[in-house]
Order: structure tokens, then C-alpha cells, then sequence
């Protein structure tokens, strides 16, 4: 009994260290005994580790459930996709919406100080009337069945189903994405109009933009059946061809419409009122607030991070979803780079670096991007976003030239700038890409674009389809601003000429307040006077 116990003491002794309290002089180990008690406990651990392999191999075998490769997901696994692709498109949805108030200071930043109330009170009234609009027919024109040119079904989303279509992601979290678009276009509509546009015709004009012009028209590339996504296919429009038309998050569907619109809407209304162009011994307008017009690009800026990256649906796209936030990055940068030389080249402040169009420069950038963003490799970002640069400065000169009014450079920065990004595409697609899925990218048919020896197949369509979406929606648009212009006031598309000309402008013709309502210079404050203090009264 006693030698168990010294051999326990022994152990407790090598293992703890501590020979100098527990039977120091009668538990030393000998080196043969030390070796024993290694090999036994490594050779325990070995017994142990090769049943567990055993077990892993023969155990699944004995109860029935043999290993194998998975060939589906189950009801489970399916369920947790869609929401991470659902949690995914919200988030870039919220972003998208974010972009409304880089929207409201950019081109209140561009106006004059007496129109700034009226710019605030149209995007205001633009977003509300939209959610409206777009959840009783606009999505319904939009992204329901139908045919080739409308879609007929899903009318304030009565009958939708419960996710859209093959995305996983549920019909409400899809139209919530969808109307953030639809804001978007709206207000960039109003860009060119600013100043001279009466609230009564801007609400008529947005009904028109929001529930018909934007969604049914958007319905040709974006819907599920829409003639230009079914373009080149058997059967189908233009089948020869062998391409759709691309747009993979708006170029075409939100700026190009929205640029194209706002055109339209500045050539009905005519300039405000002692507007002297370039061409006749005046020059562009000076903005009233460029910082406000700094902060609201730059808002805009990090809101095309949900427009751009969010327009997978998919949050396993993790490679897609890297590569577009890259390449918006990058053509930003380059074409507020290259706005901002082409300024400072040819500009009418030559020699001087010029804020205005070093921020519509980044802009251009951000707009030509959002059609190729997916399909182009960093390198074509770079050069179409510098493209783009040179485009909307050269753009906007030829909107001056023409005689037209754009204070905010809506018509070059998403009209022009669209139609660039929606054409680049045909040159700069790299031929590694194809298409992205709510599990990840299929990219087992990649876009290929002239300069990677595609060939002239995606240039072609994609002209086809940018030249059918502007030529129809300026017809359209210029139609319905011209209607809305022969209405008798408050309704014409035009405010009063008391509107432009009063005091206080059109913000206070039409909204009964100022943004920078008066301060007197000096405000008289009575001068402090210390109050004596009480003495202390003693008894």
C-alpha cells in the first residue's frame, strides 16, 4: 500500500514540478521509468485517435446513412439563401435610398439660393408620390408578365407571388429595391427644370414619369419578358442578332430615362427668365452653395455602392459583388480625374481647377459604370469612367451651346453619360463574366466586347437597344411636357413670370418661405448688469 502511494507521489511530482514538498527525497523517477510512463500515455493516445477514424468510417455505414456527395439543398439551406439574398437587397436598397438626400443637396447646391426651398419640396414630393405610384401600377408595368412591351399583372402587387421569380428574394423586399430605382430616376428628371417650373406642374409631370413613362419603358429591358431581354433569341425580336441588351444596374433603365426626360422637359419650359448662354456674351451660372453640391455628390457616391453592387440579388456572389464595387470605385476616379482636366485645359476658367465639374466629372464616372460594372475587369473601368469625364464636359458645353438651361448638368451627366456606359459595355467586356444567381456567378457563357475579340455582336445590340429606349422616351416625354405646358396656371408646366421674378423668388411664390430667410445685421442684447450681493445678516 505504502509503495502505491509513493508511486503516486512520484507522478504527481515529475508532472507538477514541485520536488521539494511532496516526498521530495523518495519520488524522483528514473530515466527508465520516465520513458515507460511517455510511451504508455502516447500509445493510449494513438489507441484512442484510430477508433475515432474507425468510428467515422464504419459508423455512418452501420446506421444506415452512408457519406455521400450532395447533389441539392434542402428546405433548410434554401431558406437561409434567400434570406441572406433578402437581407442583401434590403441593404442595398436602404443605400439606393440614401442617394435621395445627395440628390436634394447637389442640385440645391447648383440652384440659385431663391429656388432652394421649391428643389427640396420636388424631391420630396417626387419619393412620396413614387412609393405610391410604383406600388399600384409602376412595378406592376414593370416587372410582371405580360408581353414584350408592358407587363399585365400584379396591380397594387394583388397576386404577386412570393419571391420574384427566380432570385429567392420576397416580392416586397424586391419592390422596395425596385422603387429606390424608380425615386432615383424621378428626381434626376427635375434636374434640368430647376427654377422655372411650377409644384402644380411638377406633381403632374411626376405622375406621368413614376407611374408610366419609367416602369413601362423600363419594362423593355428589365422585365421578365420585356423585347429587348428576349432580344436575338428564336422566336423573338431581331433573332439575327444573337445578343440582348444589357443594362445591368441602370445606365440605360434609370439615367438614360432620367437624363432624356429632363431634356425634354428644359426645351418645353426654355431658360429662365434673364438667362444670357455662352454663345450670346454670358456664360453658365454660378451655384449658389458648392459645398452643399459637394456633400450631396459625394452622398450619391457612396449610395451607387448599393446601386451598383446590390443589383445581384445575391449575397453569394461574393466575387461579382467585389468586382463591381471595385469598378465603381475606380471609373469614379477617373472621371472626376478627367472632368477636372478637361476643365482645366479648355474651360472658361482655364488654368484654374474648376469643383463643378470635378463633381459631375465623378458623377459621369458613377453613371457610365452602372450598366458594364459586372462584366468589365479594372482596367475598363479606369478607361470608360475617363471616357466619361471628357463626355459630360464636352456635354455639357453642347447643352449651353444649344441654348438650353441646365443648372445641375442633368442632361450630360445621366443622359449622355448613360448612353456611353450603356455602349462601353460592347467595347470593354472582358470575356469572363457571365451572369450572377442567388447561389453565385454562371459564368459558363461570358460577354465579350470588341476589344477582347468579341466581335461587333454586344456593340450592336447594345446601340440597338440605348437608341430604341431614348428616341422613345424623349417622344413620349416631350409630349407630355408639351400637354402639360398649354394648361392655364397654377397647373401649366411653367410658374408665373411673378414666380421667377418677385421677391423671394419661387421659393416664396410657391412655398411662402425662404431658405435663408433675413438676420439682422446686428441684434441688440442688453448689456449684463451684476447684481450687488446681499450681505450676510448676522443676529
Amino acid at each position: 500500500m505504502q509503495a502505491k502511494h509513493l508511486g503516486f507521489f512520484r507522478i504527481l511530482s515529475s508532472l507538477t514540478g514541485n520536488t521539494k514538498n511532496v516526498l521530495e527525497p523518495a519520488i524522483q523517477l528514473t530515466r527508465s521509468e520516465k520513458w515507460k510512463l511517455g510511451s504508455t500515455i502516447f500509445l493510449g493516445k494513438m489507441i484512442g485517435l484510430g477508433l475515432v477514424f474507425l468510428a467515422m468510417i464504419f459508423l455512418p455505414g452501420m446506421l444506415g446513412t452512408p457519406a455521400q456527395a450532395q447533389t441539392g439543398y434542402t428546405a433548410h439551406e434554401t431558406a437561409m439563401v434567400n434570406s441572406i439574398n433578402t437581407v442583401w437587397t434590403l441593404v442595398a436598397a436602404f443605400l439606393v435610398f440614401g442617394m435621395q438626400a445627395g440628390f436634394v443637396m447637389l442640385e440645391a447646391g447648383f440652384a440659385r439660393k431663391r429656388e432652394t426651398v421649391n428643389v427640396l419640396m420636388e424631391c420630396i414630393l417626387d419619393t412620396c408620390l413614387c412609393g405610391i405610384l410604383f406600388w399600384a401600377i409602376g412595378y406592376a408595368f414593370m416587372f410582371s408578365h405580360g408581353n414584350g412591351f408592358i407587363g399585365t399583372h400584379w396591380f397594387f402587387l394583388s397576386g404577386a407571388p412570393d419571391t420574384y421569380e427566380a432570385t429567392g428574394v420576397p416580392i416586397l423586399a424586391h419592390w422596395i429595391f425596385q422603387f429606390a430605382f424608380a425615386d432615383t430616376c424621378s428626381t434626376i428628371t427635375s434636374g434640368a427644370m430647376i427654377g422655372r417650373t411650377s409644384f402644380r406642374g411638377d406633381i403632374l409631370y411626376s405622375i406621368g414619369v413614376t407611374g408610366f413613362i419609367y416602369p413601362i419603358i423600363g419594362h423593355w429591358a428589365w422585365g421578365p419578358d420585356g423585347f429587348l431581354v428576349t432580344m436575338g433569341s428564336a422566336g423573338n425580336f431581331l433573332p439575327s442578332l444573337g445578343q440582348p441588351f444589357r443594362d445591368f444596374a441602370g445606365s440605360t433603365v434609370v439615367h438614360t430615362i432620367g437624363g432624356v426626360i429632363s431634356l425634354a422637359g428644359a426645351m418645353v419650359l426654355g431658360p429662365r427668365l434673364g438667362r444670357v448662354f455662352a454663345r450670346d456674351g454670358g456664360g453658365m451660372p454660378a451655384p449658389h452653395n458648392l459645398t452643399v453640391a459637394a456633400v450631396g455628390g459625394f452622398l450619391l457616391w457612396f449610395g451607387w455602392y448599393g446601386f451598383n453592387p446590390g443589383s445581384t440579388l445575391s449575397a453569394l456572389d461574393a466575387q461579382g459583388i467585389g468586382r463591381v464595387a471595385a469598378n465603381t470605385t475606380l471609373a469614379a476616379c477617373t472621371g472626376g480625374l478627367a472632368a477636372m482636366m478637361a476643365a482645366y485645359w479648355w474651360g472658361a476658367t482655364k488654368g484654374k481647377f474648376d469643383l463643378a465639374f470635378s463633381i459631375n466629372g465623378f458623377l459621369a464616372g458613377l453613371v457610365a459604370i452602372t450598366c458594364p460594372c459586372y462584366w468589365v475587369s479594372p482596367l475598363g473601368a479606369i478607361l470608360l469612367g475617363a471616357i466619361a469625364g471628357f463626355v459630360v464636359y464636352a456635354g455639357a458645353w453642347l447643352v449651353e451651346y444649344c441654348r438650353i438651361y441646365d443648372p445641375v448638368g442633368a442632361v450630360a451627366v445621366h443622359g449622355f453619360c448613360g448612353i456611353w456606359g450603356t455602349l462601353s459595355l460592347g467595347f470593354f467586356a472582358c470575356g469572363k463574366y457571365g451572369a450572377t444567381g442567388p447561389l453565385g456567378a454562371d459564368n459558363s457563357a461570358p460577354v465579350t466586347g470588341l476589344l477582347y475579340g468579341g466581335g461587333m455582336g454586344v456593340l450592336k445590340a447594345q446601340f440597338i437597344g440605348s437608341a430604341i429606349i431614348t428616341i422613345g422616351t424623349f417622344v413620349v416625354a416631350f409630349i407630355l411636357m408639351w400637354v402639360i405646358r398649354q394648361l392655364p396656371d397654377p397647373w401649366n408646366l411653367r410658374v408665373e413670370a411673378k414666380g421667377e421674378t418677385g421677391s423671394g423668388g419661387i421659393d416664396v411664390f410657391e412655398h411662402g418661405t425662404e431658405a435663408y430667410p433675413h438676420q439682422p445685421a446686428v441684434v441688440d442684447i442688453p448689456e449684463y448688469q451684476p447684481q450687488p450681493k446681499e450681505q450676510p445678516v448676522f443676529s
